[in-house]
Protein backbone atom coordinates (compact mmCIF):
# COMPACT_ATOMS: atom_id res chain seq x y z
CA UNK A 1 0.00 0.00 0.00
CA UNK A 2 2.78 2.46 0.89
CA UNK A 3 4.46 1.98 -2.52
CA UNK A 4 1.23 2.88 -4.29
CA UNK A 5 0.90 6.05 -2.20
CA UNK A 6 4.43 7.10 -3.21
CA UNK A 7 3.73 6.46 -6.89
CA UNK A 8 0.60 8.59 -6.66
CA UNK A 9 2.56 11.25 -4.77
CA UNK A 10 5.00 11.61 -7.66
CA UNK A 11 2.37 11.29 -10.36
CA UNK A 12 0.18 14.17 -9.20
CA UNK A 13 1.97 17.36 -8.31
CA UNK A 14 0.54 20.30 -6.46
CA UNK A 15 -0.10 23.49 -8.36
CA UNK A 16 3.03 25.65 -8.64
CA UNK A 17 5.25 22.91 -7.20
CA UNK A 18 8.92 23.51 -7.84
CA UNK A 19 11.75 21.05 -7.99
CA UNK A 20 15.27 21.46 -6.67
CA UNK A 21 18.58 19.74 -6.17
CA UNK A 22 20.40 20.05 -2.84
CA UNK A 23 24.01 18.97 -2.39
CA UNK A 24 25.54 17.52 0.73
CA UNK A 25 28.85 15.86 1.37
CA UNK A 26 27.90 12.33 2.49
CA UNK A 27 30.59 12.28 5.19
CA UNK A 28 28.95 15.42 6.67
CA UNK A 29 25.24 14.69 6.05
CA UNK A 30 24.10 11.64 4.06
CA UNK A 31 20.79 10.41 2.71
CA UNK A 32 20.86 7.70 5.39
CA UNK A 33 21.18 10.32 8.14
CA UNK A 34 18.35 12.28 6.52
CA UNK A 35 16.19 9.15 6.49
CA UNK A 36 16.77 8.59 10.22
CA UNK A 37 15.22 12.00 11.02
CA UNK A 38 11.82 10.64 9.99
CA UNK A 39 8.79 12.86 9.52
CA UNK A 40 10.23 15.71 11.63
CA UNK A 41 12.92 16.19 9.00
CA UNK A 42 16.18 18.05 9.37
CA UNK A 43 17.39 21.61 9.00
CA UNK A 44 19.24 22.29 5.75
CA UNK A 45 21.65 24.96 6.93
CA UNK A 46 25.18 26.21 6.35
CA UNK A 47 24.51 27.58 2.86
CA UNK A 48 26.70 30.66 2.39
CA UNK A 49 26.43 31.27 -1.34
CA UNK A 50 24.01 34.11 -2.16
CA UNK A 51 22.52 32.41 -5.23
CA UNK A 52 21.98 29.15 -3.32
CA UNK A 53 20.47 31.13 -0.42
CA UNK A 54 18.11 32.87 -2.85
CA UNK A 55 17.02 29.42 -4.04
CA UNK A 56 16.35 28.36 -0.44
CA UNK A 57 14.18 31.47 0.00
CA UNK A 58 12.17 30.46 -3.09
CA UNK A 59 11.31 27.03 -1.75
CA UNK A 60 7.75 26.34 -0.63
CA UNK A 61 6.24 23.63 1.54
CA UNK A 62 5.65 20.55 -0.61
CA UNK A 63 8.43 21.30 -3.11
CA UNK A 64 10.53 18.24 -3.89
CA UNK A 65 14.32 18.13 -3.98
CA UNK A 66 16.84 15.66 -5.25
CA UNK A 67 19.40 14.80 -2.57
CA UNK A 68 22.85 14.84 -4.17
CA UNK A 69 25.99 13.41 -2.58
CA UNK A 70 28.77 15.82 -3.54
CA UNK A 71 32.54 15.30 -3.50
CA UNK A 72 32.26 11.62 -2.52
CA UNK A 73 30.14 9.79 -5.06
CA UNK A 74 28.87 12.80 -7.03
CA UNK A 75 25.43 11.30 -7.53
CA UNK A 76 21.73 11.86 -6.94
CA UNK A 77 20.74 9.35 -4.27
CA UNK A 78 17.27 10.33 -3.06
CA UNK A 79 14.34 12.71 -2.80
CA UNK A 80 13.38 14.98 0.10
CA UNK A 81 10.41 17.31 0.59
CA UNK A 82 10.41 20.86 1.93
CA UNK A 83 8.35 20.88 5.15
CA UNK A 84 9.32 24.31 6.51
CA UNK A 85 10.04 27.36 4.40
CA UNK A 86 13.06 29.65 4.80
CA UNK A 87 13.95 30.92 8.27
CA UNK A 88 17.09 32.43 9.75
CA UNK A 89 20.00 30.01 9.77
CA UNK A 90 21.10 29.65 13.39
CA UNK A 91 24.62 28.74 12.25
CA UNK A 92 25.04 32.13 10.54
CA UNK A 93 26.33 34.75 12.96
CA UNK A 94 25.70 37.56 10.43
CA UNK A 95 21.96 36.90 10.20
CA UNK A 96 22.03 37.11 6.39
CA UNK A 97 21.48 33.49 5.46
CA UNK A 98 18.53 31.13 5.74
CA UNK A 99 17.77 27.46 6.23
CA UNK A 100 14.82 25.24 5.33
CA UNK A 101 13.61 21.97 6.83
CA UNK A 102 13.32 18.91 4.62
CA UNK A 103 12.12 15.38 5.26
CA UNK A 104 13.15 12.15 3.61
CA UNK A 105 10.81 10.80 0.95
CA UNK A 106 12.76 8.00 -0.67
CA UNK A 107 16.07 6.70 -1.94
CA UNK A 108 16.31 6.34 -5.68
CA UNK A 109 16.17 2.75 -6.87
CA UNK A 110 19.29 3.55 -8.87
CA UNK A 111 21.67 6.38 -7.99
CA UNK A 112 22.39 8.75 -10.88
CA UNK A 113 26.03 9.75 -11.25
CA UNK A 114 27.14 13.14 -12.49
CA UNK A 115 28.83 11.37 -15.42
CA UNK A 116 25.50 9.77 -16.43
CA UNK A 117 23.75 13.14 -16.20
CA UNK A 118 26.40 14.80 -18.40
CA UNK A 119 25.73 12.22 -21.14
CA UNK A 120 22.05 13.24 -21.50
CA UNK A 121 21.70 16.11 -23.96
CA UNK A 122 18.35 17.22 -22.49
CA UNK A 123 20.07 17.79 -19.13
CA UNK A 124 23.05 19.81 -20.41
CA UNK A 125 21.45 23.10 -19.27
CA UNK A 126 21.29 22.12 -15.59
CA UNK A 127 23.16 24.21 -13.04
CA UNK A 128 24.60 20.95 -11.76
CA UNK A 129 26.71 20.92 -14.91
CA UNK A 130 27.05 24.64 -15.66
CA UNK A 131 27.58 25.90 -12.08
CA UNK A 132 29.09 22.88 -10.41
CA UNK A 133 29.86 24.67 -7.13
CA UNK A 134 26.25 25.81 -6.54
CA UNK A 135 24.82 23.79 -3.63
CA UNK A 136 21.08 24.46 -4.06
CA UNK A 137 19.61 24.79 -7.54
CA UNK A 138 16.29 24.63 -9.37
CA UNK A 139 15.37 21.68 -11.58
CA UNK A 140 12.76 22.20 -14.30
CA UNK A 141 9.85 19.74 -14.50
CA UNK A 142 11.05 18.13 -17.76
CA UNK A 143 14.47 17.44 -16.23
CA UNK A 144 12.80 16.21 -13.01
CA UNK A 145 10.90 13.62 -15.03
CA UNK A 146 14.01 12.52 -16.96
CA UNK A 147 16.03 12.18 -13.75
CA UNK A 148 13.23 10.24 -12.01
CA UNK A 149 13.20 7.83 -14.94
CA UNK A 150 16.99 7.48 -14.78
CA UNK A 151 16.71 6.80 -11.03
CA UNK A 152 13.98 4.22 -11.66
CA UNK A 153 11.48 6.07 -9.45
Amino acid sequence: MQKNKQKIFFKFKKKNMKYWLMKSEPDVWSIDQQKKTGSKGATWDGVRNYQAAKNLKSMRIGDLCFFYHSNIGKEIVGIVEVIKEAYLDKTDKTGRFVAVTVKFIKKLNKSITLEEIKKVKELSHLSLIKQSRLSVMPIDSKSWKILNKMGKV
